[in-house]
């Protein structure tokens, strides 16, 4: 059958989760508006991306790739561009002109990676991530 990339289903995503989150899948994401999820599986889960399509106050839309893994033991095979293409296919369909997502300074395969598919650097220069802890 061959490796296929495809938008993820409950259970595809279930099982993506497991593998790369270490978590049990929660059950309202793919339900979300503006969630993309894609899998990479031949039949096993052997990469994932997810993010948002995000509506700006402009008019405009933009995409925001928050996770992109494949499986160590498979990755130079192009599952990787694949289910990248996957996610910015869905976000241009769905109105989006641009991508953003944030990768380590030292993370040189998956810089490569982006480099290649057209991605560069935020021309605002170099940024900073914060993370919050929200209270409940």
């Amino acid at each position: 059958m061959g490796i296929q990339i495809r938008a993820a289903t409950p259970d595809l995503l279930a099982a993506a989760v497991r593998k790369f989150m270490g978590a049990e899948p929660g059950r309202t994401y793919l339900d979300s508006p503006g969630t993309l999820a894609f899998v990479a599986a031949d039949p096993e889960v052997l990469g994932w991306c997810w993010g948002y399509h995000l509506p700006r106050p402009d008019g405009t839309s933009m995409l925001y790739l928050h996770q992109f893994a494949v499986d160590e033991n498979h990755r130079r095979r192009g599952i990787g561009k694949g289910l990248l293409r996957a996610f910015m296919t869905a976000g241009t369909r769905a109105g989006a002109t641009k991508m953003f997502l944030t990768t380590g300074a030292d993370n040189h395969p998956a810089r490569s990676l982006y480099d290649a598919l057209g991605g560069g650097l935020a021309e605002q220069g170099p940024t900073v991530n914060y993370w919050f802890v929200l209270d409940r």
